[in-house]
């Protein structure tokens, strides 16, 4: 296909694209294409219809046909713009981070009622995000909640650049601290919230994930171990001791692993006092524990 978007306009290229997406079998493939070549043309949407009838320029056509390539061989649009909207925010992503996901959001939601079911004792609000990736969490409770602050670990160093880029960018820079550790490891409590969306696919499973995620999301990212719940074990202990009283972690889990997180939690002496919370497709995917009062 190689110069088949030379000498076509904007919007003829844009038709162009969208069909070889869909003849790929690429879900949102009308979408995913007026987005490539709005990035390759620097674009909005006004501006592609606008500046629909002009032609592309050879370097633009080329720069396309690269990122067209690139989507067809797998690689999520998300990689190729080197960004990805969560809650509402545009976030900038690494290799070293998962692309953020709308069932994420689910965990968000869970927070945010549970901290207003027990509202903190004080002005301010303490969270924790583990394992924070891009800082997709934690960056979209703190535009929620203005009265509080927060702090992300990861053991990725390039992750946490760029949760701190965003951090900046979104205008959260003096409200939010990263931190290089192993899940909670270097941390010192009380927080009122912990949250965090660690790797949960089995081991046997990685290989058969689609390959926008299998090939393009860090593996150390999805790997949960041989049953997928390697993190939960060392991550809600660590999540009790670091908790305020009547504090709360909130955790995203894989389809089928609700009942055994919250069994974790609750043999680690955390209440729970809602069911867990289900994503769009109807799949409990946010599991909350509080801590008692002593």
């Amino acid at each position: 296909m190689t110069g088949a978007l030379a000498g076509l306009a904007v919007e003829a290229a844009r038709r162009a694209l969208a069909k070889r997406f869909e003849s790929a079998a690429i879900d949102s493939a009308e979408l995913e294409a007026r987005l490539l070549i709005g990035s390759a043309l620097d674009l909005d949407l006004t501006g592609l219809i606008t500046q629909a009838r002009r032609p592309l320029t050879a370097d633009e056509a080329a720069q396309l046909e690269a990122a067209a390539n690139r989507r067809l061989a797998g690689e999520p649009v998300s990689r190729i713009l080197g960004r990805k909207e969560f809650w509402g925010m545009p976030l900038q992503l690494s290799s070293a981070t998962l692309v953020p996901r709308p069932d994420t959001e689910t965990v968000v939601e869970m927070a945010l009622e549970m901290l207003r079911a027990v509202p903190t004792s004080n002005n301010e609000i303490r969270i924790a995000d583990i394992g924070t990736g891009s800082g997709a969490i934690l960056l979209a409770l703190l535009s929620e909640l203005p009265n509080a602050y927060g702090v992300g670990t990861d053991v990725s160093l390039k992750a946490l650049a760029a949760a701190k880029i965003n951090a900046i960018n979104l205008g959260f820079g003096d409200r939010v601290a990263f931190v290089a550790c192993d899940y909670a490891s270097a941390l010192r409590g009380p927080f009122d919230l912990i949250v965090s969306n660690p790797p949960y696919i089995r081991s046997a499973e990685i290989a058969g994930l689609a390959v926008e995620v299998r090939d393009h999301d860090p593996l150390r990212a999805l790997d949960g171990g041989p049953d997928g719940l390697a993190a939960y074990r060392a991550l809600v202990p660590q999540a009790v001791d670091l908790l305020a009283s009547k504090g709360t972690v909130v955790v995203e889990v894989g389809h089928d692993q609700s009942s055994e997180v919250e069994r974790l939690m609750t043999v680690s002496g955390l209440i729970h006092d809602r069911p867990p919370k289900a994503d769009l497709a109807g799949i409990p995917r946010a599991v909350a524990g509080r801590k008692v009062p002593p």
